[in-house]
């Protein structure tokens, strides 16, 4: 039976996603761990086959610690990838009158999307972050009925709060990307493909330009670039970028051996099926 990995506890919005990949897998069992970093260390010592970690939010942007330890820390790939649309909810102590409450418990992510609604709705609040939604629900029930927490609906089920608000974050074009993480296994190609690297660059000027016009070259699109610390000399930087299909493709394998020419670091993240927005 395949152990899959999530950031727990139960009732987050990454259990959601897990529950998700795992619908049509018959034998597959959820493992839920207290941080990211320890979900893909655990795939590293094959503690877990695989993980479910949020990437990239469409409101906050990409999770640094999943960019930071796939680069730096574990030697892993990207097989799998699926969409979430996220509902952000404010849950109280049954009762409570939510705009009285002075703390609200949550985790960065979900703090950020809703940020116009607390600085609006909620300006007397402190809001204190969380490692996880769940954890953000769990303290808002030890806190009772001064506290609030902000996170998925299911989390309110499972602590026994209160849902007053639904929908709070700032724009309802709310989506976060999910990545399954798991060993050097490359996906099969399939319609619609995704591949990921990252890389540094000379630091010097059109040493970036060089590689983004090797892909300009191929004729192959480019879907993200981002950039990361490089951990070294302050101003220094590594590059992540996404690109449509699979490196099976003359096109994207010859490109991407040049790109490995042209890099003084550089790491494969993977290929895999371009997921869908539902």
């Amino acid at each position: 039976m395949h152990k899959i990995g999530y950031l727990g506890p139960e009732g987050t919005f990454s259990e959601q996603a897990a529950q998700h990949y795992c619908n049509n897998k018959q034998e597959a069992s959820l493992v839920s761990l207290p941080s990211i970093r320890e979900i893909l260390l655990a795939v590293q010592r094959n503690e877990l086959d695989l993980a479910v970690i949020p990437f990239e939010n469409s409101l906050e942007g990409s999770v640094n610690i999943v960019l930071d330890v796939l680069a730096w820390e574990v030697d892993l790939l990207i097989v799998d990838e699926l969409i979430l649309p996220i509902s952000q909810t404010l849950m109280v102590t049954p009762g409570a009158d939510w705009k009285k409450i002075s703390s609200v418990y949550t985790h960065p992510q979900s703090a950020g999307q809703c940020r116009l609604f607390l600085e609006t709705h909620l300006p007397q609040a402190q809001v204190y972050l969380t490692s996880s939604n769940a954890e953000g629900a769990n303290q808002a029930k030890m806190f009772g009925r001064t506290a609030g927490a902000i996170g998925p609906e299911a989390a309110a089920d499972k602590f026994g709060l209160q849902v007053v608000l639904r929908n709070i974050q700032d724009k309802n074009n709310n989506f976060t990307r999910f990545v399954v993480v798991g060993k050097k296994t490359i996906h099969l190609p399939t319609g619609r493909n995704k591949t990921s690297i990252v890389f540094s660059t000379e630091h010097k000027p059109g040493s970036l330009a060089c590689i983004l016009d090797i892909f300009n070259l191929w004729d192959i699109n480019m879907t993200k670039i981002e950039s990361r610390p490089s951990r070294g000399q302050l101003g220094r930087y590594i590059f992540f970028i996404d690109i449509d299909g699979h490196l099976s493709a003359p096109d994207v394998r010859d490109a991407l051996t040049m790109v490995q020419r042209k890099t003084n670091f550089y790491k494969f993240l993977g290929s895999y099926p371009m997921a869908e927005i539902d």
